[in-house]
């Protein structure tokens, strides 16, 4: 599974990846807007939406870039036991 991780906090960006590659899963971090986003993005199955702690301009971008197949959740905290739940559910491990 594909997953893309918008917004959340720099320091925790290696401990989202190896999260989940815990659960099996493929995925990018974006936790500052970068002008490359919308090309790197591509089509994944999962979009995590970490509400409070990015922008409006991330996420508009994100969700122009996702794809019709993407499902979309969204949190308001980036915590990593917060991924975990998302990961439990979405994710087939």
């Amino acid at each position: 599974m594909s997953i893309v991780i918008i917004g959340g906090n720099e320091c925790m960006e290696r401990d989202y990846l190896n999260l989940c590659k815990e659960h099996g899963c493929n995925a990018k971090v974006f936790c500052k807007y970068k002008s490359c986003m919308k090309d790197r993005i591509g089509n994944p199955d999962l979009m995590i939406l970490f509400t409070h702690t990015v922008s409006h301009k991330m996420i508009k971008v994100a969700l122009d870039s996702a794809g019709t197949g993407t499902q979309i959740v969204r949190t308001h905290t980036s915590s990593k036991t917060s991924l975990r739940s998302i990961l439990r559910t979405y994710a087939q491990t």
